[in-house]
């Protein structure tokens, strides 16, 4: 089998593996969940050093939306175009 990554042994790899086997589809479901929100905590860590730990809520969720969204969405959507007012 070809190795996923390139800094991880076979052994190890294979212990991941099987342990993500063993997982029932709710554990996986949990696992993705908790990935995402790790994802989010760090862009809106990323947002704060960028632009201020003061920024408001809705400007902290608007800048993470326009990390997912594109920018005719943002725009029609929540009249923010993340080319002018940043991501």
């Amino acid at each position: 089998m070809k190795p996923i990554a390139l800094d991880t042994s076979p052994e190890i790899e294979e212990m991941l593996l099987e342990g993500y086997r063993r997982m029932t589809p709710q554990e996986k479901m949990q696992r993705i969940v908790e990935l995402n929100r790790s994802v989010e905590e760090m862009a809106a860590a990323r947002i704060r050093s960028q632009y201020g730990p003061d920024l408001p809520e809705r400007e902290l969720r608007l800048r993470l939306a326009a990390l997912r969204l594109d920018r005719e969405t943002m725009i029609e959507v929540f009249n923010w175009d993340p080319e002018v007012q940043g991501y």
